[in-house]
């Protein structure tokens, strides 16, 4: 069983090497999962499917995620670990895999082909009992006045993995999607086998607020679910409609390569900005960075000059740096270790729930970057205005 308390107050970074090698192997099989999905179910014929199954999967996650981790936290207390649950979704998520893979180039009779999809589903499921809770572990492994420093690590790897995207698509084209979902499988038992062979089971839990109730309001708690919703829209109308913007400007780049110009500068940006998010602390340098990324977006829409598209680029990416840099301290920071699950299961599932809407209103009605940018300003005060309720909660506390 893992101790309670960490009184050396110090970064495991071993731990931390491990929860990383896990982390990417999650974002290549998303990236793996997302390239090929409408593939897939184009050649089964299913193509009105695929447009609506990543909407409904997203509705879905904004339910499940939540109940999730808090089932990662009871059975923190109970078994000392979240270990077991991540090592079991890892198990299930991969053999799920493996199973779509051997599905994949198979010629299904019609009758048979709504397996498929029901598999996809199933694997996405598979992914959240995990995700939640692997970032969970930060809890045991990193003091929170450590947490930017960490988090910019996370990030750095997070963007750089992203950037690589349009090489990767290139690749996993080349592979097919047998083999490409075989490998996704084994680098998610690799990664988790690493996981585990780092955190050995006397790894220490720092006691992140040990002053704070074990159980946070529901208020508090309805906050961060709304903060994980607004952020999550933002950021996907900052990926789905201003690359298309900016290329207008760019005509030599696409739409891709913008995007992942994004993402490396997001990871680049991440480990200077470390420092200064760490005094900033969560809450203003999540504000900051939603609020910069929004007048981004109002700039990109009355630009019409290349050499500030190229600029709006790089503030776009250190503004998106800014704000994963704050996510996991935000959350982190406004709750009990015992409810740490819960909280990120709460902020992840409400940003999956906002990309959901974005992905619902685009194929419904469009979206224009002016309509966009509107929506974006909404996103941002909803997300000041849960913060400084939060704020203000803590005060009363």
């Amino acid at each position: 069983m893992v101790n309670s308390c960490n009184t050396n107050r110090e970064i495991l970074w071993r731990q931390v090497w491990g929860l990383a090698a896990l982390l990417v192997a999650m974002i290549l099989c998303w990236m793996a999962y997302t390239f090929y999905q409408p593939r897939i179910l184009q050649n089964l014929e299913l193509v009105e499917l695929a447009g609506w199954l990543g909407i409904v999967q997203g509705l879905i996650v904004a339910v499940i995620e939540p109940l999730n981790g808090g089932i990662s936290d009871r059975l923190q207390q109970r078994l000392g670990s979240r270990l077991p649950m991540i090592s079991t979704g890892v198990l299930l998520a991969g053999v799920i895999f493996v199973s779509v893979s051997l599905l994949a180039d198979y010629n299904l009779p019609t009758g048979m082909r709504w397996i498929v999809p029901v598999l996809m589903t199933a694997w996405v499921m598979a992914m959240i009992i995990f995700r939640g809770p692997t970032i969970a572990l930060l809890t045991q492994f990193v003091p929170i006045t450590e947490l930017p420093q960490v988090n910019a690590i996370l990030v750095l790897i997070f963007g750089t993995v992203g950037a690589i995207a349009p090489l990767l698509h290139t690749l996993l084209d080349s592979m097919g999607a047998s083999i490409t979902f075989m490998l996704g499988a084994i680098a998610l038992v690799l990664g988790a086998y690493i996981l585990q062979l780092f955190t050995p089971k006397h790894s220490l839990i720092p006691a992140i607020h040990p002053d704070k109730s074990a159980t946070a309001p529901s208020i508090l708690l309805v906050l961060i679910f709304i903060i994980g919703l607004a952020t999550g829209f933002e950021i996907d109308l900052l990926f789905g409609i201003f690359p298309q913007k900016l290329q207008t400007q760019l005509p030599g780049l696409s739409v891709e390569l913008i995007a992942s110009e994004i993402l490396l500068v997001s990871a680049i940006a991440s480990v200077p900005l470390s420092d200064w998010t760490a005094d900033l602390g969560a809450n203003k340098s999540m504000l900051l960075g939603v609020g910069t990324m929004t007048g981004l977006m109002g700039l990109t829409v009355l630009n019409d000059s290349s050499i500030l598209a190229i600029a709006l680029i790089l503030a776009f990416g250190m503004s998106f740096s800014l704000v994963l840099m704050s996510i996991i301290p935000l959350v982190l920071g406004k709750l009990a270790v015992t409810q740490a699950g819960l909280g990120i299961g709460l902020y992840l599932g409400g940003s999956a729930g906002g990309t959901a809407i974005v992905s619902l209103l685009m194929k419904q009605i469009g979206i224009t970057s002016v309509a966009a940018f509107l929506l974006a300003e909404v996103a941002c005060v909803a997300v000041t205005l849960c913060i400084l309720l939060c704020k203000k909660l803590e005060n009363r506390g």
